[in-house]
Formats: C-alpha cells, sequence, structure tokens
C-alpha cells in the first residue's frame, strides 16, 4: 500500500476504515464494490486505488488493521495485567465496546472476513487469525495461576471454550440485524457469572 495513507488526518483514515469496514461486512469479497468504499468515504475511486493498490490489498489491511486495533485498545485498558482471568475477561469487554464505538462495523467485518471462502485471500485471511490468536491466547494463559481454578482443568481448552462462546454469541447477534450493546453487556456479565460458578476454585468453609 502506499504510505501517503498514514499522512492523511486520523479523521480521514478512521473515515476510510469505517468505509472499508460497512461495506465489506454487508456482503461477500467478491460481491463488495470498491466504489461504494470510494463513496461512503467521501473520495475518488481512483484516490482509494492512489492509497490501495487493489481490492484485495484494501481488504487485507482493513483485517490487519482491525487486529492492530484490538491489541493496542487491549493494552489501553491493562487487560492482560491482571492475573485474575475474569477481571481480564471484563476489562477486555470494555475495550472492545470502546472499539464499536469508534468503528460501529469492524465487529460485523470482523466474523465476515473469518468466513469468507473467496481463494483470493481465504488463506491469508486464516494464517493471520491463527497468529493473532495464538499470540493472545499464550499472552492470557501466562498470567493465570492454575490453584485458582478447579483442580485438574485444561485452562488452555478453557480459555479456547470461552473464546468460542463469545465468537458464537457475537455471531448470533449480527444474524439479528445488529449489535445492541447494552444487550451485550447484560448478556457478557451473566457469562462470567456462569463461568466463574463452574471454573473458579471455591473457598473452603471451616
Amino acid at each position: 500500500m502506499n504510505p501517503k495513507f498514514f499522512e492523511l488526518s486520523q479523521e480521514k483514515q478512521q473515515k476510510i476504515l469505517n468505509a472499508g469496514f460497512r461495506v465489506f461486512s454487508e456482503n461477500s469479497y467478491k460481491k463488495s464494490p470498491v466504489r461504494e468504499v470510494a463513496e461512503a468515504a467521501g473520495i475518488s475511486k481512483s484516490l482509494l486505488f492512489h492509497y490501495f493498490r487493489n481490492k484485495k490489498e484494501l481488504y487485507l489491511f482493513l483485517w490487519e488493521k482491525g487486529a492492530e486495533i484490538t491489541m493496542e485498545t487491549l493494552n489501553e485498558y491493562h487487560c492482560y495485567e491482571p492475573t485474575d482471568l475474569f477481571e481480564m475477561m471484563e476489562r477486555g469487554m470494555n475495550a472492545k465496546f470502546q472499539i464499536m464505538e469508534r468503528y460501529p462495523h469492524m465487529a460485523a467485518f470482523t466474523v465476515k472476513a473469518f468466513y469468507e471462502k473467496d481463494p483470493e485471500i481465504c488463506v491469508e485471511i486464516q494464517k493471520s487469525y491463527r497468529r493473532h490468536f495464538d499470540g493472545k491466547a499464550a499472552t492470557a494463559l501466562a498470567a493465570l495461576d492454575p490453584q485458582d481454578f478447579i483442580p485438574g482443568l485444561d485452562l488452555q481448552m478453557m480459555y479456547r471454550e470461552m473464546y468460542w462462546a463469545s465468537e458464537g454469541y457475537l455471531w448470533e447477534m449480527l444474524q439479528r440485524g445488529g449489535l445492541d450493546m447494552a444487550q451485550m453487556k447484560r448478556d457478557f456479565q451473566e457469562l462470567l457469572a456462569f463461568w466463574k460458578k463452574i471454573y473458579q476454585k471455591r473457598e473452603e468453609t471451616a
């Protein structure tokens, strides 16, 4: 891509990102017109192609930018500092809601991209996903104390189960036609309470 994109103001960059997230979240990769991205961003198609050589480059940039925004925000919320898994997850939830306010279509785009089957981009998306997921999982698991959980628990499997449940919930919400953040916060608090009940070690009573 053309590095001149990063010379744009943050406001203009965000407008282009949000336009791309929205258009690509509404259609498959093949059926998403770059012209619509340019129109939504308020620029010409030729200028968009000045920053990104082609549709594939734009799409993969959006995917990687989404991962970068997520990690930066998780770090801003100090999500990996607590050793308590559930505090870590609650901070992560708040971080992701903050992302949704700035980039309202990013979550939908990320889910859409993950399930994209177009051979032009699907292999690269899956490789990138695995790299980012493994990195986050390793960081989170390294902070946990096995003594905080029920004896014999496979912490890696527990983390994967929680992640899959969260992603499945997000997919279900998107299929309903939108993200109700107030409802999502309530549902996530219920999930956290449920996970604490089944995974957290109970204090012994005299």
